[in-house]
């Protein structure tokens, strides 16, 4: 559950990270008209990459 925990969390962190960098029009590759240079998925990236961090924390917390 820890292992499993802490990839999701990466993989949120990540994804967010990537959406905020699409959303931003600074990171516009794979080129998608839906995500490219429009703020509202600056935001979602944002709420995601932070329940991503969330999810390491509660995950490193569980004991074996």
């Amino acid at each position: 559950m820890k292992t499993a925990g802490l990839s999701v969390g990466i993989l949120l962190f990540v994804l967010g990270l990537h959406w905020m960098g699409q959303g931003s029009g600074y990171f516009t590759w794979p080129s998608n008209p839906v995500m490219d240079d429009h703020m509202g998925w600056v935001y979602y990236g944002g709420a995601a990459a932070v329940l991503g961090i969330v999810v390491i924390v509660l995950s490193r917390r569980i004991s074996r």
